[in-house]
């Protein structure tokens, strides 16, 4: 969708973002403030690293910043209510499934209280005559399990099983409760594995191996190497976001739609091609020490392609250079 019909349809919206400094939160509040939209940010940490996060975290940026938790059921009926908020981007979770499996309570409060905090506080402002017109949910491709069936579809059953996956399956349920019982304008978002600049968080592969590779150091593989995933631009990922927004309806409420990059990779391939595209010729370290971690995950988007006419527009070769040049910059 062209830059000119964006800017003229968030050119003054009211929009917030919960989980404004993770990847995807970053990369959705830059493009907002691009499209001059009026943002408020849910931040629960505030770390040094992020005046890294582009221009909405400067001084002078128009991003109203509000600290505080999702577990906070006030404090987000608050925000939602006081900034009188007209799209909702709920991307504010814990993400990363080895944390989920040392952490599992803490991970099911920020993730499913947190999003039934969101999901009622949004019921009460709305039904007192609050103008919500959007609810996007980050839900994930973990929401669904392992199966052997693939690619998943829309209309598979969610049935995670580990920690995070099942955190990400009840957040999609409850977010598809909230839209059928209560006629919130909700709907839900399953990507696969995310990447791109201003990724902090280097448990992640590409970031990691990145970064390892920079300092010199043998890039770590956790598993053994065989797992299949698919690699989802950052900036595919916000373009689905705000599609899904702007065609957002009574008849979508509800509806879930898979995104991702349509390639599907091993780890240790993803591993060589940034070894490669950053002439090292390091060998990875495969220590076979991950734990609790689904095999082989891809998706179906045809339900994205056909209702929302979306599709992606990176793949890993047009992607991973970007990406690449952002932490050599970061670390130059």
């Amino acid at each position: 969708m062209e830059d000119m019909e964006r800017l003229n349809f968030w050119k003054g919206k009211r929009v917030l973002v919960t989980g404004a400094t993770g990847v995807v939160g970053t990369n959705l509040t830059n493009r907002l403030v691009k499209y001059s939209a009026e943002i408020t940010a849910v931040v629960r940490d505030w770390i040094p690293q992020n005046r890294m996060l582009g221009t909405w975290a400067s001084a002078d940026s128009p991003v109203i910043l509000v600290r505080g938790g999702l577990e906070d059921f006030n404090f987000i009926e608050r925000v939602i209510a006081e900034y009188e908020c007209e799209y909702i981007f709920h991307l504010g979770a814990q993400t990363i499934v080895q944390v989920g499996n040392a952490s599992p309570v803490t991970t099911f409060k920020a993730n499913i209280e947190g999003t039934w905090n969101l999901l009622e506080a949004a019921r009460i402002v709305h039904q007192y005559g609050s103008q919500i017109k959007a609810i996007c949910v980050a839900s994930s491709d973990k929401a669904y399990g392992e199966s052997t069936t693939l690619p998943y579809t829309e209309e598979m059953p969610l049935a995670g099983q580990h920690p995070y996956d099942v955190s990400k399956s009840c957040t999609d349920l409850l977010a598809r409760s909230y839209a059928k019982t209560y006629s919130l304008p909700v709907m839900i978002a399953r990507m696969g594995n995310i990447y791109g600049p201003y990724d902090l968080n280097f448990n992640r592969i590409i970031p990691g191996t990145i970064r390892q590779i920079l300092n010199n150091e043998r890039p770590v593989i956790r598993s053994d190497g065989t797992p299949i995933r698919e690699y989802f631009f950052v900036e595919d990922a916000v373009d689905a976001y705000l599609t899904m927004a702007m065609k957002a309806g009574s008849v979508l409420n509800g509806e879930a739609f898979n995104f991702s990059s349509g390639e599907k990779k091993r780890v240790i391939d993803v591993v060589r091609q940034i070894l490669t595209l950053m002439n090292s010729d390091l060998e990875p370290v495969i220590k076979k020490t991950g734990r609790n971690e689904i095999q082989d995950q891809y998706l179906s988007i045809e339900k994205a392609k056909r209702v929302l006419l979306w599709k992606p527009t990176y793949t890993l070769s047009k992607g991973l250079p970007v990406t690449i040049e952002w932490y050599r910059e970061l670390y130059t």
